[in-house]
């Protein structure tokens, strides 16, 4: 039952993470979702009864990991360049959100005559305190996530994560305290309150050193292993034994784990690489550990604890505000700084999450851990919607947030990824700016057309643009075609809009109406007829119905020259080419297409081969001089930069390196169906995720 429950709270997790993405929230937000979902207020597939104790451990190594990847933001020279600003507005962040937590809950509860425990005086305050120290950390994960996308970078940024790390290092020294306290205000520790504290700073001073005798081992070890398979299975290894040392000597290993990172990055070599190999490798245990952590939240009993978890929310955030203001003028901050930092301190996740399961493992507090945990983990469900968002607007503020690091196409701003991903592919979002080259002359010789045809207004005069670009290219002329039924009506004004799109670039517009039934049958029919040099069709725009895959395999098949399948997105431009190959066949099916742009005026063109990640660097070198090559013995010449690439996986490498280009150009085999439907169709494939305007050429195999 413990593999199954694995195995879906891996996928369950995953799937609410890339929906939560989609609808521009943190994934961890999907996480708590999918655990909700999974726990007791839903299917009830996860819980105590079913699964038992049997994903504890995975909890403990996400704790681990998380820590560890906490220190490795505590670099102690970076910490030194802004030590006033840090400590002034840190301190008083953190006591700001301690108090104010802490202040509100006691009174909230002693008003509400809400029982916890015994519900003496004591256990309310053990209650407030134990919210007041959770409340102190913040969310690196999250507030990383939106730096790194954003591209922001300066003294605010450097000062918001020096903060967040100091943060959540202080966060769990004060847990350890309260918990500490809280054990001898019920009862449950032996030794005075004094004993208690002093007892509670030695541990936190021999967590510390285990820490850094555990990161200091790393770094001389791990510089022994070259393969990041060796370095994943050591550093893993060193951790885990330190968290479990720490574990029996009852110290705190999210503390140990910390002092870790902290040691390693600190070091003069900054070896990181086992940070960026165990991020890897951790991905699957943080999908577990805050998926599991959503399980916990029972909101059939969440009751008067979800209104404290909202009150614990906005305390935590006014706090942590007031804090900052209070802090930052101490520190002598600029006014940049203290109108922005305690908006950007929102979200709370991880270590939070962490200090609640630490919790719930004391038998003396259990009885408090049932009531912190929905209240925490409402504050977390409602920090980790807002927090990224107050974090995104607060380093654009300050002017941080690098500009071109999130491009939103024009009358996107409002709206989420995927409602503008389906504007940019509908009639709505496709646009053709005016003609800004020469005009272009048709050739004296011209003979034969390039055939195109749509049967949407949006899409046809970007077909006619292409199609007199390649016509032009040819020495031919470009033809609109439109495939009517004899039975039906011609519609008026049928070749207005092609007409008047290729008149502005300078060439004469010849038009044919073919009678057919059969749309395929019909532009075959024209092509032949006509001596078609190439035909070019349109893909379906987003919510049309269509029958084009059937159409466009037809055409392909039976017409004797190239078939250009263009998906528009958005605006239409194509100074900026990227050629995207796997092989030499495919450049020799695209490169006349790219020489037929490049012939209308100068263009950036740059030549994409990829290879198989296994490639020697003799191999990447052999093959750049081998398509240089090929392009100097080309008879008509453009100006082409040549990048040669290993990957791991195609798809994604063109997509990323698509988003600085206006245009992209593809080759594809011409396969019968249940080929394609076995071994794919990169093509195809690539042209469902980009979001940039494509041709797709499809070459008959005499012509290659």
């Amino acid at each position: 039952m413990v593999t199954l429950g694995l195995g879906i709270l891996l996928a369950t997790g995953l799937l609410a993470a890339k929906f939560c993405q989609l609808l521009r929230l943190p994934s961890v937000t999907g996480y708590i979702l999918a655990g909700l979902f999974l726990g007791p207020s839903g299917v009830a597939l996860i819980t105590a009864d079913t699964v038992g104790s049997g994903l504890d451990h995975f909890t403990h190594i996400a704790l681990i990991l998380i820590a560890f990847s906490i220190g490795e933001h505590i670099e102690l020279k970076r910490l030194r360049q802004h030590a006033r600003s840090v400590a002034c507005t840190g301190f008083g962040e953190i006591v700001g959100a301690f108090v104010l937590v802490s202040t509100v809950i006691f009174i909230f509860v002693r008003l509400s005559g809400i029982e916890v425990a015994g519900g003496r005086l004591r256990d309310d305050l053990v209650l407030s305190l134990l919210l007041g120290s959770i409340a102190v950390a913040t969310a690196p994960a999250a507030t990383l996530m939106v730096v790194r996308e954003m591209k922001a970078s300066g003294p605010f940024t450097s000062t918001l994560l020096a903060v967040v790390a100091v943060d959540n290092g202080l966060a769990i020294m004060i847990f350890g305290l309260v918990v500490a306290i809280s054990h001898q205000l019920v009862g449950a520790a032996p030794e005075p309150l004094s004993v208690a504290l002093v007892t509670g700073v030695v541990d936190i001073a021999k967590a510390l050193l285990l820490g850094v005798s555990t990161g200091l081992l790393m770094d001389l070890t791990l510089r022994r292993f070259k393969l990041q398979g060796e370095m994943v299975t050591w550093g893993l290894a060193l951790l885990l034994l330190c968290s479990e040392l720490a574990r029996f000597l009852e110290m705190s290993p999210l503390l140990a784990g910390m002092a870790a990172g902290c040691i390693l990055v600190s070091r003069a070599e900054r070896d990181v690489r086992i940070f960026r190999a165990l991020n890897n490798f951790g991905r699957p245990i943080y999908v577990l550990f805050f998926t599991l952590a959503g399980t916990h939240l029972d909101l059939n009993s969440l009751g008067v604890a979800g209104l404290v978890g909202v009150l614990y929310f906005l305390s935590r955030i006014g706090g942590k505000n007031l804090g900052v203001q209070i802090g930052a003028r101490l520190g002598g901050a600029p006014e940049l700084l203290r109108q922005n930092l305690g908006p950007a301190l929102a979200p709370q996740a991880g270590v939070a999450i962490g200090l609640i399961v630490l919790l719930a493992g004391d038998q003396s507090l259990a009885p408090f851990s049932a009531l912190v945990t929905p209240v925490v983990l409402t504050g977390v469900f409602l920090s980790e919607i807002f927090g990224p968002i107050t974090v995104r607007r607060a380093l654009i503020r300050t002017g941080e947030a690098d500009s071109g690091a999130e491009v939103i196409p024009d009358g996107c701003d409002s709206l989420s990824p995927i409602s503008c991903d389906r504007q940019m592919r509908s009639a709505e979002g496709v646009r053709v700016v005016p003609w800004v080259w020469e005009k272009l002359k048709p050739h004296d010789d011209a003979d034969g057309v390039v055939v195109f045809g749509a049967a949407h207004r949006a899409a046809t005069p970007g077909l006619a643009r292409f199609a007199t670009i390649f016509a032009h290219y040819s020495h031919s002329y470009p033809m609109a075609a439109r495939v009517y039924n004899r039975s039906a009506e011609i519609p008026p004004k049928v070749f207005v809009a092609e007409q008047a799109e290729v008149t502005s670039i300078g060439y004469p517009l010849l038009t044919e109406l073919v009678p057919d039934v059969n749309v395929a049958s019909g532009l075959v029919a024209a092509a032949e007829y006509n001596n078609a040099r190439a035909v070019v069709l349109a893909f379906p725009l987003e919510g049309e119905a269509s029958n084009f895959p059937e159409i466009m395999e037809t055409v392909a098949r039976h017409v004797q020259c190239p078939v250009v399948v263009v998906r528009f997105y958005g605006e239409l431009h194509t100074e900026r080419i990227l050629m995207p190959v796997v092989s030499m066949d495919e450049l020799d099916e695209i490169y006349s297409v790219v020489v037929a742009l490049d012939a209308i005026g100068e263009h950036q063109v740059d030549l994409l081969y990829l290879l198989e990640h296994t490639e020697s660097s003799r191999r990447i070198s052999d093959k750049e001089e081998e398509v240089r090559e090929w392009l100097a013995s080309r008879e008509q010449q453009v100006d082409i930069r040549v990048r040669v690439l290993e990957t791991t996986a195609r798809v994604e490498t063109i997509v990323a390196e698509s988003l600085h280009y206006d245009l992209v150009v593809m080759g594809a085999i011409r396969t019968p169906g249940i080929k394609k439907f076995f071994f794919g169709s990169l093509a195809d494939a690539i042209a469902g995720r980009l979001r940039k305007t494509m041709l797709i050429v499809y070459k008959p195999k005499n012509l290659i």
